[in-house]
C-alpha cells in the first residue's frame, strides 16, 4: 500500500495536515489500515525523525496541536507511505535501539529485536559473575553488532571478540563499531566455525543469535519476510544447522565452566537441550522471554 505526496494546489486532494495532532491522527489512521500493530508508536517515531524529536516531544507537540512546516509534514507522509508498504521502521531511520545503544541498520543485516535484549542480559549477568579480572567474550554471527557492543560497554572490565560473514551485514557491523568506539571490542570477518583460534580453551563467554528458522517455514511478518536478510533467517532443514556449528565453536573456544548461550525461536528449547548435551555440555537450560515464550538456551563447558 502506497500513499500519493499531497499537493497543497490540488483541490481535488486532502489537504495536508498544518498541526502534529492533524498528522499524527492521519498518519496513525493510515498505519493502522496497513496492518500495523504499534502505529501509534510508529507514527511517533516518524514525525520525531523529521522534525529531530522524541516521542515525548512528539506527543506534547500534538497536545499544543503545534503548527507544522509543510515541508516537515510532506516529508513525514513520504516517510509513512514507505512504512505502510511494511518497509522496516528501522531502515527508514537508519537507526535501531538496542538496550543502551542507537545502531545504524539497513538493508543487508538483521534488524535486531527487543527479545534479543534478554538474551543479551544472560551474558552480561555471566560476565559480571565469572571471577575472571578481564574475561574473554565471543559473539559469533554478530549481524550490527548490538550483542558484541552491549557486552562490551556494560561489562567495560571485558574483551569482546565478534565475528561476521555477510559481506553486506559488515558494512553496517563495522559503522557501529566505530560509531560506538568501546576499545575493549574487536570485529572480525569471517566465518564462525574456524573463528578466534588463538582464543581456544581461554573464552568465558560466547554468545550467538544465529539463523534458527526451517528452511521451509516462511515468516509471518513482512518485514522480516521481505526486508530481512535470508541468510540471517534460515538455518537449514530443521533450522538448527548453525546452532550445532555454534556448539562445536563454543566447546574449542571456551574454558572449564565457561558460559554458552543461544537464541533460538520459542519451539526448539528441548531439541537445543538435546544437542548440547550429546556434545558433551553441562546443565543445559532454556529461558524464557518477558511475553513466557522460550528464547534462549544456556549451558557450561565441562572440564
Amino acid at each position: 500500500m502506497t500513499f500519493p505526496v499531497i499537493e497543497p494546489s490540488n483541490h481535488d486532494e486532502p489537504r495536508i495536515p498544518a498541526d502534529v495532532d492533524s498528522l499524527r491522527e492521519l498518519l496513525i489512521d493510515r498505519l493502522s489500515l496497513a496492518g500495523i500493530a504499534d502505529a501509534e508508536v510508529d507514527a511517533d517515531l516518524l514525525i520525531g525523525h523529521v522534525l529531530e524529536q522524541s516521542r515525548g516531544e512528539v506527543q506534547a507537540a500534538g497536545i499544543l496541536r503545534k503548527p507544522l512546516v509543510e515541508a516537515d509534514a510532506v516529508a513525514i507522509l513520504e516517510l509513512a507511505a514507505r512504512r505502510a508498504t511494511r518497509e522496516p521502521l528501522q531502515h527508514i531511520t537508519g537507526r535501531a535501539p538496542f538496550r543502551a545503544l542507537n545502531l545504524r541498520v539497513g538493508p543487508g543485516v538483521f534488524v535486531p529485536r527487543p527479545e534479543t535484549e534478554q538474551v543479551a542480559q544472560l551474558a552480561i549477568d555471566a560476565l559480571r559473575s565469572l571471577p575472571d579480572p578481564e574475561p574473554i567474550a565471543v559473539d559469533l554471527g554478530t549481524g550490527s553488532g548490538a550483542i558484541a557492543l552491549s557486552l562490551a560497554t556494560e561489562v567495560p572490565h571485558a574483551r569482546v571478540w565478534a565475528v561476521e560473514n555477510s559481506p553486506e551485514a559488515f558494512e553496517w557491523t563495522s559503522r557501529n563499531f566505530v560509531e560506538v568506539g568501546a576499545a575493549n571490542a574487536t570485529l572480525v570477518f569471517g566465518d564462525l566455525t574456524d573463528a578466534f583460534t588463538d582464543l581456544d580453551g581461554t573464552v568465558a563467554v560466547v554468545i550467538s543469535n544465529p539463523p534458527y528458522i526451517p528452511a521451509d517455514a516462511i515468516p509471518r511478518d513482512p518485514e522480516v519476510r521481505l526486508f530481512d536478510p535470508a541468510r540471517a533467517l534460515f538455518g537449514g532443514t530443521d533450522g538448527l544447522d548453525i546452532v550445532r556449528q555454534v556448539s562445536r565453536t563454543a566447546l574449542r573456544l571456551l574454558r572449564a565452566g565457561g558460559v554458552l548461550v543461544i537464541e533460538h525461536g520459542e519451539l526448539q528449547g528441548t531439541e537445543i537441550r538435546r544437542i548440547l548435551a550429546d556434545d558433551g555440555w553441562r546443565a543445559p537450560s532454556t529461558h524464557r522471554d518477558y511475553t513466557t515464550r522460550d528464547r534462549a538456551t544456556t549451558a557450561i563447558r565441562n572440564t
